[in-house]
């Protein structure tokens, strides 16, 4: 309300800045925390966990991801041929001054393995390697001809590379929980830290609502005239929407319901403020301290399994991003009148679910993998100019459905791994009785000890 109230005011963009100020120190605030929220509780959940049990989450995490992200790309694709929102006549400007370099989808699928091992952990704190988009050309002299080759050249990109530290906290967390008692001092500090974490989050928690309506409120004021955004962009934003409230508010929740038996919706409920941050800062990393909290106090889902899974999830696990891809493709596809097979399609959907693995957990990364959707299909890269005009409403709603399906992962790996974390409880429980227990055996030896001694005395 207060965007719009604001939009006839027609605000400079220097204005507008300072009006979404307030808004702009939440989402710093928020991605102050993300990357030691990550390192302490990854590292405490996994050594906190036996390698038996954190293999076993990590497949059923594994297996939920990749179910749940082909499904999400499946509706997507199910969405944009029915609707077909790009038919017709091209309305929408091609701006020719956004042309995109085409990255090889086998460039960058070897950009994600190099960034899950980084070979520097200080400069993998704030950077990433970046699609390769630099092409030199080399000439290769032989003796029957000269041949001239494209080469991709490496580079790095601002950012924090997410996958590479999630890699390292996970290996490093296994490493401590197989060193038992030697390793307790450093679980113990990752513990602490942890903790001291989730304690700033709740003195940040206070502050977020003012931070997101000030977020949201200057998107709407920086908003162009959306009677310009009609035809074509308009349907498309319908296929995009229709298919992210299929997959959120139906497909989720009954696999939730299948699983556990319980109300999903009331599972949800628990999540309103995790949500409705993503809605605002438009990063699912930036929303993972808030979703921790969310999910351990309202939800009450066990510390073991959100500390190992939502780090992982905010990563790896884009619902909202592999649909929102395979609808973008197929909507350029048809805007370009190009009729595709069921290969390219099948295609699209194997190769959406893989960038989707790819994006990063900030605002607007699916434009990026969205190149090399593109490129695995042979479509015009420099047709995502055709999306950027409504992309900022799009990725607040697809990163709501991303955080959406890490906590709904949550909820349903910390179901089926139930019966392993009350053995282990049980376990620590017993530990705990012969530990206690051990004094008082001493005291008792001691005690016959001295019984003996005094009797041997007395005779």
């Amino acid at each position: 309300m207060l965007g719009f109230s604001l939009r006839p005011y027609k605000l400079s963009i220097r204005e507008i800045k300072y009006f979404s100020f307030p808004g702009e120190l939440l989402m710093r605030m928020l991605q102050m925390l993300v990357l030691p929220l990550i390192i302490s509780s990854l590292v405490t959940g996994i050594s906190s966990l036996d390698s038996k049990a954190s293999g076993k989450m990590g497949m059923r995490a594994v297996v939920y991801y990749m179910v749940t992200t082909f499904i999400a790309v499946f509706i997507g694709i199910v969405m944009v041929i029915i609707i077909r929102p790009g038919k017709g006549s091209r309305d929408s400007p091609v701006s020719s001054s956004g042309n995109i370099e085409p990255v090889q989808a086998a460039d960058a699928f070897l950009d994600l393995i190099r960034n899950m091992f980084p070979p520097n952990l200080v400069e993998a704190c704030f950077k990433q390697v970046e699609k390769l988009q630099a092409n030199v050309s080399i000439v290769f002299q032989t003796i029957q001809e000269t041949v001239e080759e494209s080469v991709p050249m490496g580079g790095t990109s601002n950012g924090v590379n997410a996958l590479g530290m999630v890699v390292f906290s996970m290996c490093f967390g296994l490493v401590i929980g197989n060193m038992k008692q030697q390793g307790q001092v450093l679980r113990e500090f990752f513990d602490c830290l942890n903790d001291a974490i989730m304690r700033l989050v709740a003195i940040i928690i206070w502050y977020a609502p003012v931070g997101i309506l000030f977020l949201i409120a200057g998107k709407i004021v920086e908003m162009k005239d959306l009677v310009q955004m009609g035809g074509q962009l308009g349907m498309y934003t319908m296929s995009v929407i229709v298919g992210l409230l299929i997959h959120g508010l139906f497909v989720l929740p009954l696999l939730y319901f299948l699983v556990t038996r319980r109300n999903p919706f009331t599972f949800i409920a628990g999540l309103l403020q995790a949500l409705i941050t993503a809605l605002g800062t438009s990063s699912s990393s930036a929303t993972l301290p808030i979703t921790f909290r969310c999910l351990e106090e309202n939800n009450h889902v066990d510390k073991r399994v959100t500390r190992f899974v939502l780090p992982v999830g905010a990563t790896i696990n884009m619902d909202g991003t592999a649909l929102y891809e395979a609808v973008a493709a197929i909507f350029i596809a048809q805007v370009n009148d190009m009729d595709l097979n069921f290969g390219q399609i099948l295609t699209i959907s194997i190769t959406a679910t893989a960038a989707s693995i790819g994006a990063a957990g900030i605002p607007q990364a699916g434009l990026v993998t969205m190149v090399i959707v593109l490129t695995s299909v042979g479509l015009p890269t420099e047709d995502i100019t055709l999306i950027i005009a409504v992309d900022w409403f799009l990725d607040r709603l697809r990163t709501t459905t991303n955080v959406l399906g890490d906590s709904i992962g949550a909820g349903i790996i910390e179901h089926l791994s139930r019966q392993e974390l009350q053995s282990q409880d049980i376990e620590i429980g017993n530990s705990v009785i012969e530990e206690n227990e051990k004094p008082y055996q001493l005291i008792s030896q001691e005690n016959d000890t001295a019984k003996h001694h005094n009797s041997e005395t007395t005779m």
